[in-house]
């Protein structure tokens, strides 16, 4: 087998399964290099397994109100062992797709490790040495774990898919998407939950009633937040942990999970000694079309700290093949990202948030906020919060923000009148459909507040 190729891709998650498939499907000889499991962060130990695990816990939420249904649904009880062991099989079988998908066209899958020694020179652990006329770098990234004495006590995200059992109590530490979608997973599957931040409110930098509903909603679930407060050490105590907090309190939990953001992974790639250019965060840097300082090695995906977001990942991939093997240069926008965090309430949000749209000068502001149609019938008091940001007089749409039930699959469509640049206008022309909670976003009749010349009104 020759150990030449026209792409080698060092990293089979989103951003280099997407990049080795297109490459091949365009005549180009490739070979994908994966050390664990093709799929990466999203399909193995991200995204996908997440998603599952917020389903199983959001049953809780509808025993609660089948009864106001008409539904006696006795004691129900949850079985961890086969949620995991359930989760496992959907995995296996995404990755097996993935893999055909990369055979097809013709790819090789390579399990082993890398090391770049040169521009187009890459070394395997094995021993084998291949060379390309380009290498792709999409390694992703990995939980962030802070120095502290006891750290090796804690688990991250990683090992949270994984545990033999539910631990009787939790302690989350971070206060992005990752904190709050486990604090509901944990919760919600009846752990006694804690999230501690050293910030004053969770989702620094979304819109501020996200931030506020969210956690208002986590709180009425149970979750106890500690604000402005970091932990300082870890120590086992027994069968619990016992967490030592920067304001002078001890306490004992049954587990302990880093939620602190993630570090790209470049470390013992070779990557500096081959002359690519590495941020502060040891990202690779790369210019719009993904290339690094050295012109034959691109890098796409976490690795680059652009986006850490599986679907940019995946448009960054195939841009790059489109632009190195199609001959069609492609520049991948970010200017425009929308967000999910399907955490309980499910929070979704594309374009500006009100903090940042009252810099870009005069805007108007619509907010409601209601009960979901499915609580109307109990006692549950949850509310959803969906909000319009709009230029003044029914001007350009400049960011949706709803929290909520199916927040994340509305705003996956608002998405694209936003990318059109749409107006309030065009979004009062569309039909409302009732009764659903979107039609809210085509109704507003008038701001409920704005902004002049940077000042509330």
């Amino acid at each position: 087998m020759s150990d030449s190729y026209d792409l080698v891709v060092i990293g089979a998650g989103s951003g280099g399964v997407r990049a080795a498939r297109i490459a091949a499907t365009y005549g180009a000889k490739v070979a994908i290099i994966e050390e664990y499991r093709v799929g990466g962060t999203c399909v193995i130990r991200g995204c996908v397994p997440k998603k599952l695990f917020v389903y199983a816990s959001r049953y809780k939420d509808l025993f609660e109100i089948a009864p106001s249904f008409g539904w006696d649904v006795g004691t129900p009880s949850f079985d961890w062992a086969t949620l995991v062991a359930n989760k496992d099989k959907e995995i296996a079988r995404l990755e097996a797709a993935y893999v055909a998908g990369l055979e097809k066209p013709g790819a090789e899958i390579i399990r082993d490790r890398a090391t770049v020694t040169g521009p187009n020179s890459v070394k395997l652990r094995s021993g084998r040495e291949l060379t390309a006329k380009t290498i792709l770098i999409a390694t992703g990234a990995h939980p962030f774990i802070p120095d502290i004495p006891g750290k090796e006590l804690a688990i991250t995200s990683n090992e949270a898919f994984h545990l033999a059992q539910l631990p009787h109590s939790i302690l989350i530490e971070g206060g992005g998407f990752i904190s709050v979608e486990f604090a509901t997973i944990f919760s919600g599957l009846g752990v006694h939950t804690t999230i501690v931040y050293r910030g004053d409110r969770l989702l620094r930098g979304f819109d501020e009633d996200l931030r506020v509903g969210l956690e208002a909603g986590l709180v009425a679930r149970g979750v106890k937040i500690i604000h402005q407060t970091n932990v300082l050490g870890l120590r086992q105590t027994g069968k619990d942990i016992t967490v030592s907090f920067s304001d002078g309190v001890d306490a004992p939990f049954g587990a302990v999970m880093f939620a602190t953001g993630r570090s790209p992974n470049t470390a013992g790639l070779g990557l500096d000694a081959a002359g690519v250019e590495l941020a502060w965060d040891g990202a690779v840097v790369v210019d719009p079309y993904s290339r690094s300082s050295v012109p034959s090695i691109y890098a796409v995906g976490d690795v680059t700290n652009r986006a850490q977001l599986t679907p940019v990942a995946i448009r960054e991939g195939h841009a790059f093949a489109d632009t190195v093997f199609g001959d069609k240069p492609t520049a991948v926008d970010h200017s425009l990202i929308g967000e999910a965090v399907f955490a309980e309430p499910e929070v979704g949000t594309v374009g500006l948030p009100e903090h940042e749209a009252a810099t870009h000068g005069d805007i108007d502001v619509y907010v409601t906020r209601f009960r979901p149609m499915i609580n109307t019938l109990s006692l549950k008091s949850d509310r959803m919060m969906m909000k319009l940001i709009t230029r003044p007089g029914g001007g350009e749409v400049l960011g949706v923000h709803i929290l909520g039930p199916g927040a994340a699959e509305i705003i996956q469509m608002a998405a694209i009148p936003l990318g059109m640049k749409a107006t309030k206008a065009d979004f009062d022309r569309a039909m409302a459909m009732h009764p659903t909670a979107a039609e809210e976003l085509v109704t507003f009749k008038k701001p409920s507040y704005v902004y002049r010349g940077g000042q509330k009104q």
